[in-house]
């Protein structure tokens, strides 16, 4: 595979950004931009291109980008996927991490209110706390496409360090099984409050989670706890 796209385009989008990364093997970055904010932010764009891409090691591609208002954070992500995709790369570029950000939730919180947002949708992350929920949950599970999951998971962790949701519980609901603990890896290193386990028929599962979750706070130094909702959707998970 020697060519990756991420992000999304079209009539219809906002705040996003689509990336089309081909590698080549010679004749340093060919980038190409097209964006209705270029004349204002074109230069922003593409200097953040290249230097991702620099980040990352690469350093002869083609690279295409369709600009809808993406912020830094999302235009990161959505690279950081792209080049993902090509397995170039396994570390990552993390955005700064918002002071207003590091705050704890208690157990007992009252949770009437949670906002669900679907965790390849950046337009949707960016107002969200302004309303005031109780919880807003970034979804990872039925809300995104089989093939998109993984550069839903870089797209998330930005948003955990980048968003400032004013207070709402940090919440997210991760895939079933061995993805959603490889969820967890890319997200509770980031300050997630509440992890939302879908579909789940047994005690087991939330052992695992527990344990995985404990490990890679260990591993970060993280303090504040994590709290789990099992999500009962089957006769047999009651």
């Amino acid at each position: 595979m020697t060519q990756s796209i991420t992000g999304n385009a079209g009539p219809k989008v906002r705040s996003d950004i689509e990336v089309t990364l081909e590698l080549t093997d010679s004749g340093g970055i060919d980038l190409s931009l097209k964006s209705k904010v270029k004349s204002m932010y074109g230069h922003a764009i593409e200097n953040q291109c290249r230097e991702l891409l620099e980040h990352f090691g690469i350093k002869n591609a083609r690279i295409s980008v369709t600009d809808t208002g993406a912020l830094p954070f999302v235009i990161a992500a959505r690279v950081e996927a792209a080049v993902k995709a090509l397995g170039n790369t396994s570390s990552a570029f993390l955005p700064e991490m918002l002071p207003e950000n590091l705050y704890s939730s208690d157990r007992g919180r009252f949770r009437f209110s949670r906002l669900y947002l679907p965790g390849n949708n950046p337009g949707m992350f960016l107002n969200a706390g302004l309303h005031s929920p109780d919880g807003v949950i970034l979804d990872l599970e039925d809300s995104v496409a089989p093939a998109r999951k993984d550069e839903a998971r870089i797209l998330l962790r930005n948003a955990l360090r980048a968003v400032n949701f004013y207070g709402a519980e940090r919440m997210v609901r991760i895939n079933q099984g061995e993805r959603g603990l490889e969820d967890l890896e890319y997200l509770i290193p980031h300050n997630v409050n509440l992890v939302l386990v879908p579909k789940c028929e047994a005690p087991d599962t939330l052992v695992a989670i527990e344990r995985k979750i404990s490990s890679i706070r260990k591993d970060n130094k993280n303090p504040r706890a994590v709290h789990l909702m099992p999500i009962i959707e089957s006769a047999l998970g009651v």
